[in-house]
């Protein structure tokens, strides 16, 4: 290897509300010496960070440009309604978007649902971001709609929410290039599906293993043996009968006249 070579790395972009731990610790199971890098972007900026080359997949939401990158599907969140602890709200389990309609909602700039109209009453000014957004449901200015993972990620003890069961909902995908589809990207595509290690499409063994693997000379590995089937070996014998091979056949005896 020369000095201008650089080791491979991976390095994996992802939005706000994902958690990727999981994955990522299943990574540095099976590929340890491949270091796995985070990136956490906003949702909004998430595909031109991919575009650009910053990152070689990513966690986003849905939806995506099609023609330029590919997505697997992974889960869809629960829509909820974020309200302060003493809100009317809080008596129900659930509410429906009806329930809303009296109700001050804010729309933050980066709103990751594609509402075609907005539901409640307008709020005095779009706040640029959620977690602006969510400050100011806890001054009990108004009330904020969002996936659950986003009211979990920016909890507060003053607030709580509840299932909108009837609204938008956000989907998380995997999504990269479709012209970088990379052996990394192939072995973080096996991760999040769940592959096992010695799936044919995902990487079985670390490249130490595989290059030992290649070094092996061909025709070293021994065939299983033929199972034994614990039977003998049987003839057909004449009239039909199966007999065991060797046996001797025993004489018709003749029957004895009778005497008219």
């Amino acid at each position: 290897m020369t000095g201008s070579e650089e080791s491979p790395s991976f390095r994996l972009a992802y939005v706000p509300g994902v958690t990727p731990a999981k994955w990522v610790r299943i990574w540095n199971e099976r590929l340890p010496d491949i270091p796995l890098t985070l990136v956490q972007v906003p949702a909004a900026q998430a595909p031109e960070v991919l575009r650009a080359g910053e990152a070689d997949a990513g966690l986003v939401r849905l939806p995506v440009d099609r023609t330029y990158f590919s997505a697997i599907p992974l889960y869809t969140e629960t829509t909820v309604v974020v309200v302060p602890k003493d809100h009317l709200i809080t008596a129900a389990d659930e509410v429906t978007v009806a329930d809303l309609a009296d109700e001050v909602l804010f729309h933050p700039l980066d709103d990751v649902f594609d509402w075609a109209g907005p539901p409640g009453e307008p709020a005095f000014e779009r706040p640029a971001t959620t977690p602006d957004a969510i400050e100011l449901v806890a001054a009990n200015v108004g009330l904020l709609v969002v996936p659950q993972s986003l009211a979990r990620l920016y909890h507060r003890k003053d607030l709580t929410y509840r299932p909108v069961t009837d609204a938008p909902q956000s989907s998380i995908a995997l999504s990269w290039p479709e012209e970088a589809t990379t052996d990394l990207v192939e072995d973080f595509i096996g991760i999040v599906r769940g592959r096992t290690v010695n799936s044919t499409r995902g990487r079985a063994k670390s490249p130490a293993e595989q290059k030992q693997q290649r070094s092996e000379p061909k025709g070293t590995r021994q065939k299983p043996a033929a199972k034994a089937t614990g039977r003998t070996p049987r003839t057909r014998a004449a009239g039909g009968n199966t007999r065991t091979a060797g046996a001797k056949q025993q004489p018709k005896r003749a029957k004895p006249r009778r005497r008219s």
